[in-house]
């Protein structure tokens, strides 16, 4: 390995801000001049970067949900994004887009099934999107286990991007954060991963003093580096370059466009460097970590220290989630049996009726071997909106932070309610009490509202 490369990474992602019942984002305090964050990101951000030519430079990733957002409110930044990536394709072979696990879910922490589900919608909305099979995908949180490195692997998934105390050597010997690292899966089979550089990545994303001069900080990585060799990825938060730190944009274009290759650096992304150089070493995988939470998956799961107060409603929350997905499961499983011959693959194939590729008696005719009737197609499709819905209600950001009552909490709560409201309407069967008495565990520490006091809330104003 003779080069001294560099690739950044951005991770376009936001939470998923309309209002569940409504499509819509309503207005949102401090987001002025803007109507909402989205709005307001998109001015600063995204359409600044996609006009620069910036997403051609970078690798990235753009979330499903944010980029169903974006197709459909500002389409012409959306389709600066697909050519930049296509572009790329054309120049070097390879595209340079990240496909996403479609609802940001906290991999590790969901069932096998809907591991595979997550992994499945996401490179399809990539495909749709950009015209291509995804080669990588970069994993919600960097959250990752074995299971969910062989999910990836055995659906055509080459690679994904981890940080350094995600794995360990087999030997305990250090770990090489410079270089594609091979994770061996069960069979032979293998997932290539590539390391983050913690150092040059956090100075990026947190010291604005540091990125105001592109031609500053290209100093300061290469007197970092300390080698005349090797791959550095630098991976943060899109949101980085216009958003959270003003005008970065510019710095971007120009880092990339001059001042990294001024310095001895050659312009790379993950996909166009595994054409040129393929991993050498395995590392073992050190199982349910994440690159954002000090306690493994704590912060998602039980809570921990990375949020203040009383984080007990965390656990208490995902419970009752896990109640109700079992629920919606057992009751689809049970309808699909008269008719449909693998219904976790018909849920799998669901995203092309979200995405608007196939109509829903469609897609249930491709999965049957009989004529369905119409009744039976009426109560088969409201429960795979059910299952959409509980798909919706475990995205990440609902667990993210410190208080029940926060906004991205509420949304996954009205993901709920949506899923009991598509159950009902097949089955007539109604699962509120049920997950209302489950809610009631969950308490903020800040306001002392339930999640059942939540629930109501959102219920009452859906049908206000």
């Amino acid at each position: 390995m003779t080069e001294l490369t560099m690739c950044i990474h951005g991770h376009f992602y936001q939470p998923p801000r309309e209002n569940p019942f409504t499509g819509l984002i309503p207005p949102e305090p401090g987001a002025e001049p803007f109507e909402n964050f989205n709005e307001k990101i998109h001015s600063e951000c995204y359409r600044p970067n996609a006009e620069l030519g910036n997403f051609e430079l970078i690798s990235f990733n753009f979330g499903p949900t944010l980029a169903h957002w974006l197709e459909a409110q500002f389409p012409v930044t959306h389709d600066r994004i697909v050519m930049s990536d296509k572009r790329h394709r054309r120049t070097f072979g390879v595209g340079n887009g990240m496909a996403q696990a479609y609802n940001h879910t906290i991999l590790p922490l969901a069932r096998h099934r809907d591991k595979a589900t997550q992994i499945r919608w996401g490179i399809a909305d990539f495909a749709h999107r950009f015209g291509h099979a995804p080669e990588g995908m970069w994993l919600p949180e960097m959250a990752a286990d074995i299971d969910t490195l062989a999910a990836m692997q055995s659906l055509g998934l080459r690679y994904t991007l981890l940080c350094p105390h995600q794995v360990r050597d087999p030997n305990g010997d250090w770990v090489d954060s410079r270089m594609p690292h091979y994770v061996r899966l069960s069979d032979n089979r293998y997932l290539t991963v590539f390391l983050r550089d913690e150092q040059m990545s956090n100075r990026l994303a947190f010291d604005p003093g540091l990125t105001a001069s592109a031609a500053h900080f290209a100093d300061w990585c290469r007197d970092t580096a300390h080698t005349d060799s090797g791959l550095f990825i630098i991976a943060t938060d899109g949101e980085t370059f216009g958003h959270h730190q003003h005008r970065r944009q510019h710095f971007l274009r120009s880092l990339l466009r001059t001042e990294a290759s001024r310095v001895g650096f050659q312009v790379t992304t993950p996909g166009g460097y595994l054409r040129r150089h393929s991993p050498t070493r395995d590392v073992v995988l050190v199982e349910q970590t994440a690159w954002s939470c000090a306690h493994g998956l704590a912060r998602w799961n039980t809570g921990c220290a990375c949020t203040s107060g009383d984080q007990r409603w965390k656990l208490r929350l995902r419970t009752a989630f896990d109640r109700l997905a079992g629920s919606v499961d057992a009751l689809y499983e049970n309808e699909c049996r008269a008719w449909i011959d693998a219904p976790w693959k018909l849920r799998d194939g669901y995203i092309n009726v979200m995405l608007g590729i196939i109509e829903g008696p469609d897609l249930l005719r491709q999965f049957s071997s009989r004529a369905i009737p119409t009744e039976a197609t009426r109560r088969l499709l409201h429960l795979l909106e059910a299952e959409r819905y509980c798909q919706a209600m475990y995205t990440s950001c609902g667990l993210y932070f410190e208080d029940l009552g926060r906004i991205e909490t509420r949304n996954n709560i009205a993901y709920a309610s949506m899923s009991v409201d598509q159950v009902k309407l097949a089955t007539g069967l109604d699962l509120s009490p049920g997950l209302r008495s489950d809610l009631a565990a969950a308490k903020s520490w800040v306001t002392q509202e339930t999640g059942q006091d939540i629930y109501d809330n959102v219920v009452a104003h859906r049908r206000a």
